[in-house]
């Protein structure tokens, strides 16, 4: 008899071993003594060196997703007789090695404050392959942005405009702006992510766009570039991009009479398989069904196609990582469920919502497999859980795991390249992971794991001597 606590979605593996490429970095696979290996070092390895939790970015896999997405943007725009610039979104995981990736693949990157342009500008691209974002930027960020010769800042309020005229002034520089528009477009996700409704922090009214390109206009320290729109995050169909791209050249066809609209920045947002019952679009199809719609709205406006630009992030960095986990505490819970009982085993591990809090942030779902060998046990319905003192601390809510799981066992939960480092914190005092990156058999650290100490080092009460 099935369980009845087992969602519909979450299917009975027919092999507990099998690493599903849909979910898995494409280097990730099962040794000859059944443990995984990614990048050519096995999970136990990487464990004893250095410590779990631990994430791992495949990078031969990052440094694929890279030139892969880049060229389904240009090859699509290309078709429609435009040209595509895409900038990876480096919220999804910032490292200074991984903006060297982003480089040597020769895409642009997206920054949101002035920590990230400062990881940005240390790892040594050029500046003007820098877009800077924000809501609630600085001066002072404004000014490091226009030092450096950024290529693009992102107007997100009336405020803004006159902020970063003042900056370019003083500066003696001429600045390229684009403006974020509030389209309306509900995107297909969860209402957490949705960040271009009406109510909510980003943007401008889709009204107010001829008042606010007019003011940027009137500042000679300024150069319009066009619109920037962002509708959601982990967005699976392609309807929500197309609705907003029209409404957006809508607009674009009327600034068009009284200046140059050279571009037209469609954002990003595409969606990833965090379990085998994701079904995201491929990213080749999604681009050609954009493009051949901005197309096709252009005609009928009888304007030129705009160059366009995108900001793909979590769809570059998320399958590409995995975070390897040992195995603590392990206990069977029973539960009535509709005047059934059934049981769920609660499987504790190491880490926990301070090194992922989307699914206790979202309810977000994820994966994961036995990683420190195979198991011929029964499936059993699990739930992975963290050691931080909340009950909301769930790694993967629903998982099928092998019976005999046991205390020490290595687990791993793919697709956490994006999105698990970037808000990772010290809730409870735990250290953050070491972030490492593995090619070929080689070992790389882009991040060290944190200590005790470092978290005491802080606290200005310390005394040294005391630990």
């Amino acid at each position: 008899m099935k369980n009845p606590l087992i969602p519909e979605w979450l299917d009975v593996p027919g092999d507990l071993s099998h690493l599903d490429p849909r979910i898995w970095p494409r280097t990730a696979k099962r040794s000859e003594f059944g443990e995984i290996s990614i990048g050519g070092q096995v999970a136990s390895d990487l464990v004893r060196q250095f410590g779990s939790p631990l994430y791992v970015v495949d990078q031969e896999d990052f440094e694929a997703r890279l030139m892969s997405t880049g060229r389904a943007f240009s090859d699509a725009a290309q078709k429609i007789g435009t040209t595509a610039k895409t900038y990876y979104a480096s919220k999804a995981l910032l490292t200074t090695e991984v903006v060297r990736w982003v480089d040597q693949a020769g895409l642009s990157i997206d920054v949101s404050t002035g920590g990230e342009l400062a990881v940005a500008l240390a790892a040594g691209i050029d500046g003007a392959r820098i877009g800077l974002h924000g809501n609630n930027k600085s001066l002072v960020e404004i000014g490091r942005a226009i030092t450096a010769g950024v290529g693009a800042i992102v107007v997100d309020s009336e405020i803004e405009i006159e902020r970063i005229a003042s900056v370019a002034s003083a500066q003696d520089k001429v600045q390229a702006v684009r403006l974020r528009v509030n389209t309306g477009v509900h995107a297909h996700t969860h209402e957490y992510l949705a960040t271009a409704r009406e109510d909510q922090k980003f943007g401008i009214a889709l009204t107010d766009v001829p008042d606010m390109v007019a003011k940027i206009r009137s500042h000679s320290q300024l150069r319009f570039l066009g619109l920037h729109s962002h509708i959601g995050s982990q967005i699976f169909v392609v309807d929500g991009f197309i609705a907003a791209a029209e409404r957006l050249l809508d607009v674009h066809a009327r600034l068009l009479e009284n200046g140059e609209v050279p571009e037209l920045n469609l954002g990003g947002g595409f969606g990833i398989s965090y379990t085998a019952a994701d079904r995201p679009m491929e990213l080749s199809e999604l681009a050609g069904r954009i493009t051949t719609a901005v197309a096709a709205k252009c005609q009928r406006l009888g304007i030129s196609v705009p160059a366009l630009a995108f900001e793909p992030g979590r769809v570059i960095a998320g399958p590409a990582g995995i975070t390897l986990y040992s195995v603590g505490t392990i206990k069977e819970v029973r539960i009535t469920d509709q005047g059934a009982a059934a049981t769920r085993k609660y499987v504790s591990v190491d880490g926990g919502m301070s090194d992922n809090v989307r699914p206790a942030l979202y309810e977000a779902e994820y994966s994961a497999n036995l990683a420190s060998r195979s198991s011929d046990a029964e499936a059993v319905l699990s739930r992975v859980v963290g050691k931080h003192c909340e009950s909301g601390d769930i790694v993967v809510r629903h998982s099928m795991l092998p019976a005999d799981v046991a205390v020490n066992d290595l687990l791993a939960v793919p697709a956490t390249g994006a999105y698990c480092f970037s808000l990772s914190s010290n809730y409870n005092y735990l250290p953050r992971p070491a972030v490492i990156a593995v090619k070929a058999g080689v070992v790389k650290v882009l991040i060290r794991a944190e200590t005790e100490r470092d978290l005491l080092n802080r606290d200005a009460g310390f005394e040294p001597g005391e630990a």
